[in-house]
């Protein structure tokens, strides 16, 4: 069955692909640059079990490519969501139609930002109380042993008294944070749910890319380090000059840094790290960042490849890697599912781009599951990283109408 892709060259263009969107059937990615729109399944990658599972994924991704380019399908991109580890399977298909756009602008008459009217009982995963001593946990394992940092993270269980408007959701984190990556995926049906029923989405708007590739160009850009904003805008400033000062976040920061270079080296010919990090921000968070650009050795890496050799960084998990996976098991009470994964595209030849998957949900037709995560390393106080993750909720938060206006102070 041949099947196109739909080109939609003008910026303006890209409002009309978010209105497009429709929760089950839709895949929605919006970079700085660019929006995509996926729709329909013209092929799944299939999911194969084991410890090896992600590392084996780029493999099978490529090869359910090249099916489908000789089944006459013109333009093959793979789209979806990586998990952060093997427990549960990627979520990657071949859609039956793409269509792309310059970056979204928004018009404040026709498009303005629009409320989620529902009401919602809040349930947090775990207590904040028990959050605490979690990060306590994780500071006494790093004065114990070789572990450096450790990314604890907390849920929010939010339940909905009428069905969740997805598109109106997204259409708000995307118009709060053009800079960022904004997001919603399908994923897969429960385990023991009907075929249709069930459906989940993740949803979200992230501001670090994992990794995009364009050619034998690639580029990382992780974020470590962060601080919550203040809408008193010289407190917000000192804040900012605060960040970029303080040894704790430098540390956590450098961590990160080493890590994802590290990893990139072996794929690259050059690689440019920069010797210091430089501040971004969303409308919650200021963050440090580091833009790591690279060119590769050999023009038959994808973005995939890459990404999957990258995931998880220090900035989602910790470092070591083993270590702290450990640690997080047995300290956060759930399981993270695709939060702090990876969800964007890759394409036959290999292009793509790849946003980590935080400032998210997890949601079905009446609830939603947020996620927020803090990084802790020696030095970090319990308080101010329960600070960090309620300011990171935010994000999701403000998106639904709620939480508008409230200070989150470190």
């Amino acid at each position: 069955m041949k099947t196109t892709e739909r080109a939609v060259a003008p910026q303006k263009l890209a409002a009309q692909l978010l209105e497009s969107y429709e929760a089950g059937s839709s895949f929605f990615f919006a970079s700085p640059r660019r929006t995509l729109l996926a729709q329909g399944t013209f092929a799944t990658v299939p999911h194969v079990g084991g410890a090896s599972s992600l590392e084996r994924l780029p493999e099978r991704v490529a090869a359910v490519l090249s099916e489908a380019r000789q089944a006459d399908h013109d333009i093959p991109v793979a789209v979806g969501a990586v998990p952060f580890d093997g427990s549960v399977p990627a979520q990657l298909v071949v859609p039956m139609t793409i269509q792309r756009a310059g970056p979204l602008v928004f018009d404040d008459v026709a498009m303005p930002f629009q409320g989620v009217p529902t009401r919602y009982t809040v349930q947090p995963v775990p207590e904040p109380a028990a959050y605490l001593d979690g990060v306590a946990q994780a500071l006494k394992l790093m004065e114990s042993g070789p572990l450096r940092k450790v990314v604890l993270s907390r849920s929010l269980h939010l339940s909905a008294t009428t069905p969740i408007d997805l598109q109106r959701l997204l259409h708000n984190l995307a118009r709060r944070n053009p800079s960022g990556y904004t997001f919603a995926a399908d994923l897969p049906t429960r385990p023991g749910m009907v075929p249709g029923e069930g459906r989940r989405t993740l949803i979200g708007a992230s501001p670090e890319l994992l990794v995009s590739r364009s050619g034998m160009q690639v580029l990382a850009n992780p974020l470590a380090g962060s601080i919550p904003r203040s809408m008193d805008p010289v407190e917000d400033q000192a804040r900012a000059a605060g960040l970029l000062q303080s040894p704790k976040d430098l540390h956590e920061h450098a961590v990160v840094i080493d890590a994802v270079a590290e990893a990139m080296r072996p794929f690259c010919k050059t690689l440019d790290v920069p010797a210091k990090p430089s501040l971004v921000s969303t409308q919650t968070m200021w963050h440090l960042s580091s833009r790591i650009v690279g060119e590769l050795a050999d023009p038959s890496i994808t973005s995939l490849t890459l990404a999957v050799a990258l995931h998880p960084t220090p900035a989602v998990c910790g470092y070591p890697t083993e270590l702290a996976h450990a640690a997080i098991g047995h300290i956060e009470p759930f399981e993270r599912g695709y939060y702090t994964g990876t969800v964007g595209w890759c394409d036959v030849n290999g292009d793509g781009q790849w946003a980590v998957t935080i400032r998210c949900a997890e949601a079905d037709e009446n609830s939603l599951r947020l996620f927020a995560g803090a990084g802790i390393v020696v030095g970090s106080k319990p308080e101010s990283e329960l600070a960090e993750t309620e300011a990171k909720f935010r994000t999701m938060l403000v998106a639904m109408g709620l939480s508008q206006g409230v200070e989150v102070k470190p």
